[in-house]
C-alpha cells in the first residue's frame, strides 16, 4: 500500500513540474499549448526517484525531454532557366508527338523520306521528354543519385545526337534526289533507309551510354565540362563531331544549290513550275542551314572553350537556343510537307484545301 502511494505521489509531482515549466516564462515551448504526451516533438525518459533510498523496489517516473524538434525543410530555389527548358521540352514533345501520330495513322506516308521524318520526330520527342525529366530529377527527385544523373544525361545526349544525324540524313536524301533525279526513286529502297536509320540510332545510343560506362566526372569534379557529369574530353569530342556534321551539311547544301540551279536553267522553258519549285526548295534549304547553325554553333563552340568553372548562365544561354532547334524541326520538315498537310487537314476537318490537292509533289518538298 505504501508503494502504491509513493508511486502516485511521484507521478503527481512530475505532472505538476511539467505544468509549471509549460506556464513559466523561461520555457522554450509555446505557453498557449499544453504538453501532449503523443506529440512527436516530445520525447520521454525514465528517471529514478531520489527519495527512494530504502530496500524497496525502485520507483521510476516518466519525465519528458522538452526539446523541440526541428522540422524545417530546405527548399531548392527553382531557376528560371530550368523552367524555360522545361517549357521548351513540353512544346517539343507536343509538336513531335503530333508528327508521329500523323505518320503512324496514315498508311500512304510510308515512303523513304517519311521514314527519315519519322526518325527525326522520334529523336526530337525523346529530347523534349529528356528536358522534362531533367527538370523533374533536379527539383523533385534527389539528383545526387548517380543513376538518376547518368540516365538524364544519357537520354539527352542520345536524343539530340540522333536529331542532328537525322537532319544530316535528310540533307543527304535531298542531295541524292537531285543528283540522281531520273533514277533516284528506282534505286532507293525502304531497306536501305531502314539500315541508315538503324545505324544512326545505334551510334547515338552508344554516345549516350558513354557517361554510364565511365566517361563521367562524378569522381573528379575538376574534369567536368559545362554539362555535368560529361567530361571535358567527351564534350569536346561531341562538339567537334557536330562541327564536322555541319561542315558536311554545308558542302551538300552547296552541291544542292549548283545542281538545282543547273536543272532550273535547263528546264525553265518547258517546265516552269519545276524551276520555281526547285528555286523555292533551295531557298528553304538555305533557311534550314542558317537556322541549324544559329541554334547549335554557339553551344558547340562554347563546349570546346569552357568548362565547369565558367558561370552557369553562359551554359544556359547557349543550351536554350540549341534546344529550340527541335522546336523548329517539325515546322520545317513535317508541317511544310504537302502530304502531311493533307493528313492534318483530313484529321482536323475531314477535307483538303484545293491548293493542296492540285499541287504537284516534287523532290524539294521535304
Amino acid at each position: 500500500m505504501i508503494l502504491v502511494v509513493r508511486t502516485l505521489s511521484a507521478m503527481i509531482l512530475s505532472l505538476a513540474a511539467a505544468a509549471a515549466m509549460s506556464s513559466g516564462g523561461g520555457s522554450s515551448l509555446n505557453s498557449s499549448s499544453p504538453l501532449d504526451p503523443f506529440d512527436s516533438s516530445t520525447s520521454w525518459s525514465l528517471v529514478e526517484d531520489p527519495a527512494n533510498s530504502s530496500s524497496e523496489p525502485v520507483v521510476q517516473t516518466v519525465t519528458p525531454d522538452l526539446q523541440p524538434a526541428t522540422t524545417a525543410v530546405a527548399l531548392q530555389e527553382v531557376s528560371p532557366w530550368d523552367i524555360a527548358l522545361c517549357v521548351t521540352g513540353t512544346l517539343i514533345s507536343c509538336e513531335n508527338a503530333l508528327v508521329i501520330a500523323v505518320l503512324f495513322y496514315t498508311p500512304t506516308l510510308r515512303a523513304p523520306m517519311f521514314i527519315l521524318i519519322g526518325s527525326l520526330a522520334v529523336a526530337d520527342l525523346l529530347a523534349g521528354l529528356g528536358l522534362i525529366l531533367n527538370f523533374v530529377f533536379t527539383y523533385l527527385i534527389d539528383s545526387s543519385v548517380e543513376f538518376v544523373t547518368l540516365l538524364s544525361v544519357g537520354l539527352l545526349i542520345s536524343a539530340f545526337s540522333a536529331s542532328v544525324f537525322n537532319i544530316l540524313a535528310i540533307t543527304v536524301d535531298r542531295y541524292l534526289s537531285l543528283y540522281n533525279a531520273l533514277t533516284y526513286h528506282t534505286e532507293r529502297t525502304v531497306t536501305f533507309t531502314y539500315v541508315m536509320v538503324v545505324f544512326i540510332w545505334v551510334s547515338c545510343l552508344t554516345l549516350g551510354l558513354l557517361p554510364a560506362l565511365g566517361w563521367n566526372c562524378l569522381r573528379d569534379e575538376s574534369t567536368c565540362s559545362i554539362c555535368r557529369p560529361v567530361t571535358k574530353n567527351n564534350a569536346v569530342a561531341l562538339a567537334v563531331t557536330f562541327l564536322l556534321v555541319f561542315a558536311l551539311m554545308m558542302q551538300l547544301y552547296l552541291q544542292i544549290c549548283k545542281i538545282a540551279f543547273r536543272h532550273a536553267q535547263q528546264i525553265a522553258v518547258q517546265h516552269q513550275f519545276v524551276a520555281i519549285s526547285t528555286t523555292k526548295g533551295v531557298s528553304t534549304l538555305s533557311a534550314i542551314l542558317c537556322a541549324f547553325g544559329a541554334c547549335w554553333l554557339p553551344f558547340a563552340m562554347y563546349s570546346i572553350v569552357a568548362d565547369s568553372s565558367y558561370p552557369v548562365i553562359y551554359t544556359y544561354a547557349t543550351v536554350l537556343p540549341a534546344t529550340c532547334c527541335s522546336v523548329i524541326n517539325p515546322i520545317i520538315y513535317a508541317f511544310r510537307n504537302p502530304d502531311i498537310q493533307k493528313s492534318l487537314w483530313m484529321a482536323c476537318c475531314g477535307c483538303v484545301p484545293s491548293n493542296l490537292s492540285l499541287r504537284p509533289r516534287t523532290s524539294s518538298d521535304v
